[in-house]
């Protein structure tokens, strides 16, 4: 049971998806202060960024605050936009540019190419 564990754990997946939570991790302070720093030029434009008390009621003694979806869906734009102009782009950019960096492939040397002719009259032959 252990040695099926450790050939689990030791597959790239596995390693590179527990890379992936940890600097997931690590990037969750920068995308709270992005976020922060949006809401408060949103603050700044149109008033208070917390849409929490927005179509606020009570039921009974529990307050229901429906506005809080919305300031939820302004978070998750926020950083989904971030993300995509930060992160995708650039990646995508990168990604297109090695494309065409591709390195042709370099002219046999002399030898090779002397042997090839006498390898084709040969052949010939």
């Amino acid at each position: 049971m252990l040695k099926g564990f450790k050939e689990f754990i030791t597959r790239g997946n596995a390693i590179d998806l527990a890379v992936g939570v940890i600097i997931g991790g690590a990037f969750a302070p920068i995308v709270a202060a992005v976020t922060a720093v949006i809401m408060g030029i949103i603050a700044g434009l149109f008033g208070q960024p917390n849409f929490d008390q927005v179509g606020s009621f009570m039921v009974g003694d529990a307050e229901i605050l429906p506005g809080a979806i919305i300031t939820a869906l302004v978070n998750f734009l926020i950083v989904a936009f971030a993300l995509y102009f930060f992160i995708v782009v650039p990646m995508n950019k990168l990604a297109a540019r090695r494309k065409e960096e591709k390195v042709e492939p370099a002219a046999p040397a002399e030898d090779v190419r002397i042997l090839t002719e006498i390898r084709d009259l040969l052949a010939t032959r």
